[in-house]
């Protein structure tokens, strides 16, 4: 909630217009929610999760994606196959809130359950097909990620096979290294790891040649750095929404915030690209570390989450909390 009201100001008119917004708004450093100046609301979108005018968790693709993985585990245990992410998606996600790698995916998917299989029989995939997208080293798997970790604190391996299976569907190479590196930095948060070395130990998991590894060591060598200015030198160029680019901010906020909620996913939002996304990872792993986050960052959802998942319009936070735990033990 705290990087959606920028997302789109952050992405398409780029940081400096993000920190611009943010100086009028008194709100850097930023450390609650995202004011709307009077005057400005043309510049913001998600009015309802800005600081004053928010009563619940509004709806957000990368909710969505958290809560799948839970539905999915829920209904086929740990040993689920990625064509059963598949008919989850087709299941429980409306075709409007998909996006790029996940909406080529989501197309070929409903290409392929078609209406020729016999009534009550599950529909066969081609996911190789559904992963065959010019979008397929983007975030979308990455911030789908984080729950395979929470429900394993301790079994890194199995963390990362389960990330792997759901990052499949529609992600290859560096997007599928990406849901790793965060999966397994969160079975390995969860187990008692500090962040930044659960993301060091995190990128041994995928090949140390690939852009993700070098991602992870570049975000840990610039985490106490006043500002993100060297990524955005290193990473000028690449896409917004990319795998890479937004791994090394995810690392370089929790590596130079260990301490701090509030700053850590504050520093993360307004150094921006995908600012909702990298703000729910960075608050994710830096919340399994056991220590409290602070009241005030969940007093304005009144514990109320709202999604776009059919049958899952609302949702209360302490009933999926300990579905979650479950899913754990």
């Amino acid at each position: 909630m705290l990087g959606k009201p920028v997302e789109q100001l952050s992405m398409r008119k780029g940081r400096e217009a993000l920190h611009n917004y943010l100086d009028r708004a008194g709100a850097l450093p930023l450390r609650d929610y995202v004011p709307l100046v009077e005057g400005s609301e043309s510049e913001l979108q998600d009015h309802a999760a800005c600081r004053g005018h928010m009563e619940r968790a509004i709806p957000d693709d990368d909710i969505n994606y958290t809560l799948i993985s839970l539905l999915i585990l829920e209904q086929y245990g740990r040993g689920f196959s990625t064509a059963d992410v598949g008919r989850a998606w087709l299941r429980f996600l409306p075709g409007a809130i998909v996006f790029t790698a996940e909406r080529v995916a989501y197309s070929r998917l409903l290409a392929d359950a078609g209406m020729g299989f016999p009534f009550g029989a599950p529909p066969v995939f081609d996911i190789e097909e559904c992963s065959d997208n010019p979008y397929n080293d983007w975030i979308g798997a990455q911030i789908r990620a984080d729950l395979y970790g929470w429900v394993t604190p301790g079994e890194p391996t199995e963390a990362a096979s389960l990330a792997r299976t759901d990052a499949a569907l529609s992600h290859r190479d560096e997007g599928v290294h990406g849901a790793v590196v965060i999966a397994v930095a969160a079975s390995l948060v969860g187990a008692g790891w500090a962040p930044a070395r659960a993301l060091e130990e995190a990128a041994s998991y995928i090949p140390s040649d690939s852009a993700a590894a070098g991602a992870v060591a570049l975000g840990l060598s610039c985490g106490k750095d006043s500002d993100a200015s060297q990524l955005h030198t290193e990473f000028e160029g690449m896409s917004p929404v990319h795998t890479v680019n937004n791994l090394a901010l995810v690392t370089w906020g929790l590596t130079r915030n260990p301490d701090d909620f509030g700053a850590a996913i504050g520093d993360t939002v307004s150094a921006g690209w995908d600012t909702d996304c990298n703000g729910a990872t960075v608050g994710g792993l830096w919340g399994l570390s056991g220590r409290e986050i602070p009241p005030s960052w969940l007093s304005g959802w009144n514990g109320l989450i709202e999604t776009s998942l059919s049958g899952h319009a609302v949702l209360h936070l302490n009933e999926v909390v300990d579905r979650t735990v479950a899913l754990s033990d």
